[in-house]
């Protein structure tokens, strides 16, 4: 899934490309990826884009009509950009094409999605916080107001474990499966460690963890076209993805935990004193 430093990637590059440009092309061919229908999709065709911006994982068209194209990637979804537009017909149900906008200059891109399961979203919309998702963001982990006591103030009474809060998106925004085995390694933290048990020193560590692993993560992502994005997210990743590997820090073998729909990766030597995670959703440590 595309996270904070893929989709800052995405907007940056987007950004660079289409502000001043009309879109001309605006059509939808999985009808079940567009959640808004007023104001409609075609009203988008004539109008200027004029910036693009982030919220959480979501990406933000805004245009010289006061209208705005949001969409969220979701897990399977990504964005094809083409200097040239294809004019060949979209075939709803036919291809993994969801989205299609053109642009005044013959550029434009593709939303597409894979697999069966479909959750990509597109909206139009007047205001980006009439879209639920975006409503309910907590604050941007790399928004400068998000100091170390921010983040304390968060975790303060929270019986939760600190992965799942690092990937609730109304607690922090951006910050999904990846990126969370990323900041747990980095911070030397259990995933099933209780947030609200987080002392000074493992906070402290945990904010040192999250701004720098993002920071560099987006600093990576920046200038990049989206078909190099995803290669470089992968390459960025310590222990995530990396099953079986060594651990860069001290050498242990990375270990999984799979869930329904997801695993997780970590190092048993850097982040649980050597014990192995059992595999299951609501697991202890292992004796």
């Amino acid at each position: 899934m595309p996270e904070m430093p893929e989709v800052q990637g995405l907007v940056d590059y987007l950004g660079g490309r289409l502000a001043g440009r009309r879109i001309v092309k605006a059509r939808v061919s999985a009808i079940s990826a567009l959640k808004t229908y007023d104001p409609p999709i075609e009203t988008l065709e004539g109008t200027t884009v004029t910036a693009a911006a982030r919220h959480g994982k979501f990406v933000d068209l805004a245009t010289d009509s006061g209208t705005h194209l949001v969409f969220h990637l979701a897990k399977a979804g990504w964005l094809r950009w083409y200097d040239v537009l294809p004019s060949t017909v979209i075939r709803p149900g036919k291809t993994p094409i969801a989205l299609r906008i053109g642009f005044d200059d013959d550029s434009g891109f593709d939303l597409t999605e894979a697999g069966t399961k479909k959750s990509l979203a597109v909206y139009v919309v007047r205001d980006p916080a009439e879209v639920p998702g975006i409503a309910r963001l907590g604050p941007d982990p790399l928004d400068p107001s998000f100091d170390r006591d921010a983040l304390a103030s968060l975790l303060a009474g929270r019986r939760t474990q600190i992965k799942g809060v690092l990937r609730d998106q109304s607690i922090v925004a951006g910050i999904g499966n990846a990126y969370s085995d990323e900041i747990l390694h980095v911070a030397k933290l259990s995933p099933y460690a209780l947030a609200a048990n987080l002392d000074d020193a493992e906070i402290d560590r945990l904010y040192a963890a999250l701004s720098a692993t993002l920071a560099e993560a987006v600093a990576a992502a920046s200038g990049k076209p989206p078909a190099d994005l995803k290669d470089a997210k992968r390459r960025g990743m310590r222990v995530h993805g990396r099953r079986g590997e060594a651990c860069p820090i001290c050498g242990d073998e990375v270990r999984s935990v799979f869930f329904a729909d997801n695993s997780l990766e970590y190092c048993p030597t850097c982040q649980t004193g050597g014990k192995l995670l059992a595999d299951r959703r609501l697991s202890r440590l292992l004796k």
